[in-house]
């Protein structure tokens, strides 16, 4: 059995699908680009962010070395275009932050010309199709000891305001945002309980503004089928400088309070019923 499970007695895991920032070679419009540019969209750092308390409360987790320019393991296979893959169905500007970045949040450019369908199909083998193999495993795990119900955090990170390509243009958002698909991907009650954890810790708290739920959410969150999936975007200019994105020292009190709200969330999840 994965060593993460030893001694699991409460079936709970996160996942971070956007901190990786290895770019594989296949992708070498990437490899040139100014970390500034580079750097604009990833969610650098959660991972750091989250360890001390993966290891202290030993929670089971999925991450990626891979960049999210190259595949954005919050969208499918599919949410691809004319500008991002040679012969893709759908129109150009369809999918510009789709399974393939074509430009940045900031309006960037990131793909000259679109890649051919082959090297899609091979970063589909490289990159997607392991981390959710991964995430899969992990309800699998739980599911085959027995558990009823599989309790899914996706850990993110968003910029302090929105841009042009974003839902608020220019609006200042809460330090952390949560969000279920609208309701569809986790029982009221783990929204309800993940939402407390953040706002104990000391964090001002969104709920479905201006992120709804990605395709992981979307994906695996099947509360019907005892699989509830959330996901929770920290807010990076509360540990980190946006512009040369690096750490600020504050980034321990950061840790220290995921560390809490983690800590709240697996000691909480037994005393809920569904």
């Amino acid at each position: 059995m994965n060593q993460q499970y030893t001694n699991q007695t409460v079936p709970f895991f996160v996942s971070i699908p956007h901190s990786g920032e290895k770019v594989p070679e296949i992708t070498p419009w990437l490899k040139a680009l100014p970390e500034e540019i580079l750097m604009s969209d990833v969610d650098r750092f959660v991972d750091l962010l989250y360890k001390p308390a993966f290891e202290a409360l030993e929670i089971p987790h999925q991450l990626t070395d891979w960049h999210r320019y190259a595949v954005d393991l919050n969208r499918i296979p599919s949410d691809i275009d004319a500008s991002s893959v040679v012969g893709a169905p759908k129109p150009e500007g369809t999918h510009y932050d789709g399974y393939h970045w074509v430009m940045t949040k900031n309006e960037v450019r990131l793909m000259p010309a679109p890649m051919a369908r082959q090297a899609h199909e091979e970063l589909t083998q490289l990159i997607y199709e392991p981390f959710h193999a991964g995430v899969r495993n992990h309800y699998n795990i739980f599911k085959n000891k027995n558990f009823k119900n599989v309790f899914h955090l996706d850990a993110h990170s968003m910029p302090s305001l929105g841009t042009r390509m974003h839902r608020d243009p220019g609006e200042r958002r809460a330090d952390v945002v949560i969000s279920d698909c609208l309701g569809k991907s986790c029982h009221p009650k783990y929204r309800d309980l993940v939402i407390a954890a953040y706002a104990i810790c000391g964090f001002k708290v969104g709920y479905n503004w201006p992120y709804m739920g990605g395709r992981v959410t979307e994906q695996y969150g099947h509360p019907n089928q005892g699989q509830h999936a959330i996901q929770v975007e920290l807010n990076r200019s509360i540990y980190m400088d946006e512009k040369t994105k690096q750490l600020l020292p504050q980034h321990a009190e950061i840790q220290n309070k995921l560390t809490k709200a983690l800590t709240y969330i697996k000691t909480e999840l037994p005393k809920i019923s569904l």
